[in-house]
């Protein structure tokens, strides 16, 4: 079985390769990871964008039998102290459905929210240019949530939320295949 995921960033490739290894119906799959756009805004400013962005990278992706899409954003959410949270969503492929899931979210520094705001950059980019981490690249690393956990949650750890909350509806089609 060949599994693609629309990104060569080693940390969602590693990820999706841990995860699948916890399901019997991926059992012995080649993971490859294929570089394809997002076809959105290099940070998604909207849960909308984010999905539409790992649904394009799954479509993208696709060759055989699943293919994945991962994309972090950011989502407008009412009483917070910016108005954003970061949130991972995944979407699975199988050349003709999408398999949705979605991580849980957290607030950005008010300072990295107006940066990303004023600027249009990602959030890790933001984090390194206001000085609260040296690496230039979080995304390939812990991400913004490693540096915000001081390393309880790493990145690549957060983007399996979502990769196994999409293997839900995979796991369980019966379920999900039954109408309203």
């Amino acid at each position: 079985m060949l599994i693609t995921i629309g990104s060569t960033n080693p940390v969602k490739v590693a990820a999706l390769t841990e995860i699948l290894g916890d399901y019997p119906l991926f059992a012995g799959a080649e993971i490859m990871g294929i570089a394809v756009p997002s076809g959105v805004a290099a940070q998604p400013m909207t849960e909308q964008e984010t999905m539409d962005g790992a649904m394009n990278r799954a479509r993208a992706a696709y060759r055989t039998d699943y293919s994945f899409g991962v994309e972090s954003g950011l989502k407008m959410v009412p009483y917070g102290r910016t108005g954003y949270m970061n949130f991972v969503t995944c979407a699975a492929f199988d050349g003709r459905e999408f398999y949705l899931g979605q991580s849980s979210a957290f607030e950005l520094p008010i300072e990295v929210i107006n940066l990303v705001l004023r600027d249009g950059i990602e959030s890790g980019i933001a984090f390194h240019t206001l000085g609260l981490t040296a690496s230039a690249n979080l995304k390939h690393e812990e991400g913004t949530i490693g540096i915000l956990t001081n390393g309880r949650i790493t990145r690549k750890e957060y983007l399996k939320e979502a990769i196994r909350n999409a293997l839900i509806l995979i796991e369980n089609k019966p379920l999900y295949n039954r109408s309203r």
